[in-house]
């Protein structure tokens, strides 16, 4: 059943100091929320978002939250439980990227554990914490899983982002289907993949053949548009689609030829990432 609104919906958004994740809240603020949850692990920032959509009329909650933290995620949904009730609207924006080297280069180990956890892990354990709640309720309820379309195909210099991505993909495709199978027809999980956004997160990136760096107003306006539609997933830009339409059906040799003469396979040489 589509959702035409979230007014009167308490929505809770991961990331939400900046980037993605602001613009998520800042809809939700927009649209007539009953409450706004965000969380991040910028206290400064959060603290500034939040004041900022206070001031547009929003009944704002935020958390500090390190999401790579398991315990953390309890303690914080706890609370969030205690003093805002349950979630109607989940999206699970929290994320980090290290590349621009081979794996075996890899110099920091703890950066693949802590992108397993923040990419993979904790959109699992946060939707634990409120999809219960969700599926016992009798209202609309959404979980948006912003994935990526490196988790649609094969990409060098980002193996661990890929992989978390990947698995990220799978989950939340797996939990769709699952609510699905049974019968919980009023909670729907729209994941989504885009490729390279202007968020800063991926500074140095390049686009690819027809695939320009996506502008985060456009991609955000159309995974909320899909959410509330109810739709499983979207894939941004059509050509990403294509890329895993043809990695399934060429030989692998083919594909790889084809994702690199398109510049897949060459689209992080430069990366560098958000200026810390």
């Amino acid at each position: 059943m589509k959702l035409d609104t979230v007014a009167g919906k308490k929505v809770l958004v991961t990331g939400a100091a900046m980037g993605l994740g602001k613009l998520f809240a800042e809809r939700a603020v927009r649209e007539g929320a009953a409450s706004v949850v965000l969380w991040d692990i910028d206290e400064a920032a959060l603290k500034d978002t939040a004041a900022e959509f206070t001031a547009l009329g929003g009944r704002v909650h935020h958390y500090v939250v390190d999401v790579a933290d398991r315990d953390a995620i309890a303690e914080a949904a706890a609370s969030v439980r205690a003093e805002v009730g349950d979630i109607d609207i989940l999206v699970n924006n929290a994320g980090i990227v290290r590349g621009n080297s081979y794996f075996w280069e890899t110099e920091n180990r703890a950066d693949i554990e802590k992108t397993m956890a923040i990419n993979s892990l904790a959109p699992m354990y946060i939707t634990l914490e409120f999809l219960p709640a969700m599926v016992r309720g009798a209202g609309e309820a959404r979980v948006l899983n912003i994935a990526s379309s490196a988790g649609l195909v094969s990409n060098p210099r980002m193996s661990v982002y890929a992989a978390s991505k990947w698995a990220a993909l799978g989950w939340s495709d797996s939990v769709r289907i699952e609510l699905e199978q049974a019968g919980h027809d009023h909670v729907k999980v729209t994941t989504v993949c885009p490729t390279y956004i202007d968020t800063g997160m991926f500074d140095g990136a390049k686009g690819f053949l027809f695939t320009p760096i996506l502008q985060q107003d456009a991609v955000v306006d159309t995974s909320w548009k899909q959410m509330k539609a109810g739709n499983p997933l979207v894939i941004l830009p059509w050509t990403s689609r294509l890329n895993k339409a043809l990695s399934g059906l060429l030989p692998i040799k083919m594909r790889d030829l084809f994702l690199d003469t398109v510049g897949v396979y060459h689209s992080m040489d430069q990366f560098t990432g958000r200026d810390k």
